[in-house]
């Protein structure tokens, strides 16, 4: 193991006297400046374009003459990448080291396990390639591959989960080091102390504890969801304890059948609190995850969302499928999506045990109007549900990664998960591109509301339709920043 003497503290150089990146606490965060701009993952791979996956800045300025369109196009010097999720070099948890600065967005390519760091701070509006990180040199130096999350970690370092080894294998799973020049310095946990699944991470340093997430098997999911393949074994329902920062599987929380698939991982903004979730797609429920009196770790199913009873689909019944979900960093909303359903949910978590839903909106899925999918009410009744048109465009596909302005004001929306899936499911936004929305949130009494001002269409690219996936700010948000 490599690198971890620094990973659980500040890299503070100068007591904290010159502020370094990010901000110095969260509620500090929600006072920061109005996004601008927003920097969108963007796949071709799995489409039938042969073309580099490529990083589209948007500008979400009002008061822009460019407001709600694409002003630049980075594309990837490679084909089949399957960018996926994003990250940066520095966040908060670098706050107090005035030498530290958020210049580079972490790309792993899910597929073929490259990562490129991009240069965003010599042009905002058009940041360009850094470096590559070659595959080879990941697979010989830690055996791992298909690169997800990526985190920056207080000591400069940045620590990405994998998801298998090179051919597909869950047990290849674990967590990649890359020092602050992006250099491979190997993996973080301890020999003999993967997951035997890997997907999504969070760590909270005054707790000492690192939890991560398990999706499936790349052999199994990159071919597309196969139901059969979960009996099989091939997919996760696991929470994995790390003791931070040394690496070492204290714990493993096996949530069963309420927990298939869990993904996103958050613990609360908050780091004093030893409190979080974990949002389970197949299952579709929310489930709190929670540090005990005896300094265990145990977990409870706070949300479900009951799946519908549905005719003309390819089961009898439907899970919402909850594939992104994040907190405000006041930590009083939750927000998720039902990718399946086609709906986005704000919940308040002021009592974390005993989320209130407060806000509901459809923007797309399965069983909207004018869908042969239908769902069938209690009493026999048939229904679909009421899906609004922006500036004429119909929704296609399903609410999928979301990402909220620092005031918790804004929620943005992506439709495309992971092109096998989206062609399995959404066939419709492989032909015709994805899109982008905005959701007005009321903060005070709760609300969800789409706004009709904004809307950026994917399938109008130049090269054509695309699949536009993660979103970060230049200036960090509450799924990538972490404080300490």
């Amino acid at each position: 193991m490599a690198g971890t003497e620094a990973n659980g503290a500040s890299c503070c150089a100068n007591g904290g006297a010159v502020a370094g990146p990010g901000y110095a606490t969260p509620l500090e965060a929600m006072s920061g400046p109005r996004e601008t701009l927003i920097y969108v993952t963007c796949v071709y791979n799995g489409t039938g374009i042969e073309k580099p996956d490529f990083l589209a800045t948007v500008d979400v300025d009002p008061n822009s003459a460019t407001y709600s369109k694409v002003i630049h196009r980075l594309p990837m010097p490679y084909v089949g990448d399957e960018l996926h999720h994003s990250g940066w070099n520095s966040c908060s948890s670098c706050h107090g080291d005035p030498s530290a600065a958020r210049r580079y967005l972490i790309l792993p390519s899910l597929l073929s396990s490259r990562i490129y760091a991009v240069d965003t701070l010599s042009n905002p509006r058009a940041p360009s390639l850094h470096k590559v990180v070659d595959p080879t040199d990941i697979v010989q130096k830690t055996g791992l591959a298909y690169p997800h999350t990526s985190h920056c970690l207080a000591s400069g370092e940045i620590m990405v989960s994998c998801l298998g080894d090179k051919d597909g294998n869950a047990k290849g799973s674990g967590f990649l080091l890359l020092d602050p020049n992006f250099n491979v310095k190997g993996r973080w946990e301890k020999p003999g102390h993967s997951p035997p699944f890997g997907y999504d991470f969070w760590y909270q340093p005054r707790h000492k504890t690192m939890i991560s997430s398990s999706w499936g098997a790349p052999a199994a999911f990159s071919k597309g969801f196969d139901l059969q393949h979960v009996s099989e074994g091939l997919y996760g329902q696991h929470l994995y304890v790390y003791s931070w920062p040394d690496g070492e599987l204290k714990q493993t929380l096996d949530l069963g059948s309420t927990g298939l698939l869990p993904l996103e991982t958050r613990f609360l903004h908050d780091p004093t609190k030893a409190t979080g979730f974990v949002g389970s797609a197949l299952s579709s429920n929310m489930v709190r995850f929670f540090k005990t009196l005896d300094e265990s770790w145990n977990h409870e199913v706070v949300i479900t969302v009951q799946p519908l009873k549905v005719r003309n689909w390819i089961l009898p019944e439907m899970p919402g499928l909850i594939t992104d979900f994040l907190i405000s960093l006041d930590d009083r909303f939750l927000y998720f999506v039902n990718w399946l359903h086609g709906d986005v949910r704000q919940y308040n978590i002021e009592d974390p045990g005993k989320p209130v839903l407060t806000g509901q909106v459809w923007v797309g899925g399965l069983i909207q109007k004018g869908s042969s999918v239908v769902y069938v009410t209690e009493d026999g009744t048939e229904s679909q549900f009421d899906v609004p048109e922006i500036q004429g465009h119909s929704l296609r596909g399903g609410p999928q990664m979301i990402q909220l302005s620092l005031d918790g004001k804004r929620l943005y929306v992506t439709n495309s998960l992971f092109s096998t899936w989206d062609r399995q499911f959404y066939p419709e936004i492989i032909e015709k591109g994805s899109h982008m929305l905005q959701i007005d949130v009321n903060t005070e009494r709760g609300g969800l509301t789409v706004n009709p001002n904004f809307f950026i269409d994917f399938g109008a690219e130049p090269d054509g339709p695309s699949l536009a996936h993660e979103m970060r700010y230049p200036g960090g948000d509450c799924t990538s920043d972490i404080w300490i």
